[in-house]
């Protein structure tokens, strides 16, 4: 006969004492925010922890890297009290955010029927997800951690996310205007090769995942030097190892790729970057847009190939 373990509910609070020393800490990093993108369909990259907003300081703000909407987290390890509904309430109205998610240990019934609420009432710039966080064991195993949604958007998807009308594409100037109809330009073109990037949004970068949260391929136009560029853009905790780990290797990238890379690890900055840049190139010369697109795809998808494998190997 198989002899099989017995699954054991633990007190979240044998894990982490506090909500700001421990599990928020927790929860910001990669590994473990990776966690809850599963649980709620995204694809999160922490932006900022203890955010100020209004008189009250939010614990996680991240970005969804699909739809560049920012997402706040609020955390809480008890039940759900009338004091967090309020401070979420007032984070979505400071942040004009487009995801707002609570986690609780326990969501009581009338705060699961307020989140329900606001999504009925809010616009398509809103989504409210209520989330209760469980820890489980198997005999003397390591504890897990275990995101279950109470309360989500009505008829919620890993797909929802493209639908999102994005708050910041109100009253473009000429030259947001040209980058975002560039962006939106480029995108098929990149599909058409199998490249999936974020939603198009009016600034001078768009971002492809490369499957490591906090590390992304960045296709950058800039119309003030009339050039474009593709880079690798790392920005976390241990980028200037990940940075070090592959500038080790530049010799063989350099011949994989057939040309020279500019490799920046920004000492003053948490972030690294490896770029490629083409000169020449005004965004304001549509007639050469077609050229532009063939360059960046041919280029990201060379830095798909010669940096995803070793990323995940670093």
């Amino acid at each position: 006969m198989i002899n099989l373990g017995r699954l054991k509910k633990v007190d979240v609070r044998e894990a982490w004492i506090t909500e700001d020393k421990h599990f928020t800490p927790w929860l910001a990093s990669d590994e473990n925010i990776e966690l809850l993108s599963e649980a709620l369909g995204l694809e999160l990259e922490v932006e900022a922890q203890e955010k100020q907003v209004g008189p009250f300081r939010a614990d996680i703000l991240c970005k969804d890297v699909g739809s560049d909407a920012y997402v706040l987290i609020e955390n809480q390890l008890e039940k759900t009290d009338h004091r967090h509904l309020g401070q979420v309430i007032t984070y979505a109205a400071g942040l004009k955010t487009a995801y707002i998610v609570w986690i609780a240990t326990k969501f009581q019934e009338e705060h699961r029927a307020a989140i329900d609420w606001l999504n009925t009432i809010s616009d398509d710039n809103y989504k409210f997800f209520g989330l209760e966080l469980e820890l489980w064991s198997i005999g003397d195993s390591q504890y897990a951690p275990k995101f279950n949604i109470v309360s989500k958007p009505n008829q919620w998807s890993r797909k929802a996310s493209g639908g999102l009308k994005n708050i910041e594409s109100q009253g473009l100037t000429d030259t947001k205007s040209i980058q975002l109809n560039f962006w939106e330009y480029l995108s098929p073109h990149l599909e058409m090769s199998g490249i999936i990037s974020q939603k198009s949004v009016p600034r001078h970068w768009n971002n492809i995942s490369i499957g490591r949260s906090g590390i992304k391929i960045t296709n950058v136009v800039n119309s003030k030097t009339s050039t474009i560029g593709v880079s690798l853009y790392m920005h976390q905790q241990n980028a200037k190892e990940l940075f070090n780990g592959l500038y080790e290797q530049r010799e063989s990238i350099h011949s994989e790729l057939g040309y020279e890379l500019d490799w920046q690890e920004l000492p003053d900055k948490i972030a690294s970057r490896i770029l490629i840049e083409k000169t020449d190139s005004s965004l304001w010369e549509k007639e050469s847009w077609d050229s532009y697109s063939g360059w960046l795809v041919e280029k990201t998808k060379d830095f798909m190939r010669v940096f995803k494998h070793r990323i995940q190997d670093i």
